[in-house]
């Protein structure tokens, strides 16, 4: 079996108690989410609607915009994996570190993938750089807005500099705002219709912790892609449990900005908290923090029931580098108490 080179393994270390390895809402799964799952046991034996008419309708309420812009997957990852395989770019380039799962998908199309390496004495940010490589006979572009594992967003006067420099050059770009609900940035929906060659990617599982339930969506202009990545999905891939708990999540209107409340205050403390310990943080907008720190922290966090995510299987990162969700304050002050002991003795 290959390797896993995310976090939130809990299964292969029993022994943790707090996990800080994954990226999900602190504020947990919405009450709403809940109760419509229960409230809905008897709808499990049924298939699911393979189209997600009615989680469709509300999502397009919800991202205003139209509803056959819009295609349902098992989560954001099963929807890169079909892009790739609908698009089957020969050449794409990805940012460097971001999130595994392009490259992986593209490799398995048979890809050439080139890489535009985000510098540490930039703070690992993306600036007009990108654009110079950007030329004719590039296939494909993947951008995470907010990027994972760093956290940034990409400044707003950017995103269009890059955009019409790819529709110059007939090259389709990816946005990945899963994380964008906890940052507040500028979305991208705002081009798609101009930009048939635009694919917007979002998830539940991050924002609404529906991470075991597995569900996400794209949002194209372009009918002829849309169907492309429908064809490239078994049928049924969105499950009659995922479908009901997305239509209960949508109905948490003050959901984001309660979690973005939370998410601010937090990552300040631990920020603030984390410096006075010595360990280097970069900023971030989203709900996590890239960290360097010279020492182990991996595996005496793992002696003390906490996992943290190591990123040295990130591109561009090494060993001494680790990503940590932001918490509550009382699992984030456990956390830096937990540091303060392996750090000061």
């Amino acid at each position: 079996m290959r390797p896993y080179e995310h976090g939130g393994d809990i299964y292969g270390n029993p022994g943790v108690t707090l996990d800080f390895s994954v990226n999900t809402n602190p504020l947990g799964l919405p009450d709403q989410v809940g109760h419509a799952l229960v409230a809905n046991l008897d709808k499990f034996a049924r298939y699911p609607d393979p189209q997600c008419r009615d989680l469709r309708t509300e999502i397009a309420r919800h991202e205003s915009v139209a509803e056959d812009w819009i295609l349902c997957g098992n989560g954001a990852a099963d929807l890169i994996y079909r892009l790739c395989y609908a698009m089957r770019p020969q050449k794409a380039l990805v940012c460097a570190p971001t999130f595994s799962e392009y490259e992986r998908a593209l490799e398995q199309v048979g890809c050439q993938v080139e890489y535009h390496y985000l510098k540490k004495e930039n703070l690992f940010t993306l600036d007009d750089k990108i654009l110079k490589r950007l030329t004719p006979g590039l296939d494909l572009l993947f951008l995470c807005h907010p990027n994972n594992p760093t956290g940034r967003l990409i400044s707003p006067d950017l995103i269009p500099k890059i955009l019409n420099r790819a529709q110059e050059n007939e090259t389709a770009v990816v946005v990945d705002e899963c994380f964008l609900d906890f940052a507040g940035g500028e979305t991208a929906n705002r081009y798609l219709k101009e930009r048939p060659g635009l694919v917007v990617l979002k998830a539940f599982t991050k924002i609404y912790s529906l991470a075991g339930l597995r569900l996400g969506y794209l949002l194209t202009s372009s009918g002829i892609l849309r169907d492309k990545v429908d064809a490239a999905a078994q049928c049924w891939s969105v499950s009659v449990p995922a479908q009901i708990a997305g239509l209960a999540a949508l109905s948490r209107a003050d959901w984001q900005r309660q979690t973005r409340r939370l998410v601010v205050n937090e990552r300040n403390f631990l920020t603030k908290n984390l410096k006075l310990l010595g360990i280097r943080v970069f900023p971030s907008d989203a709900n996590f923090l890239l960290l360097r720190f010279k020492g182990q922290l991996y595996e005496p966090l793992l002696r003390k029931g906490i996992m943290i995510r190591r990123c040295n299987n990130f591109r561009g990162l090494d060993e001494h580098y680790y990503r940590i969700s932001v918490k509550r304050r009382p699992e984030n002050i456990q956390l830096l108490k937990a540091l303060e002991e392996i750090i000061h003795g």
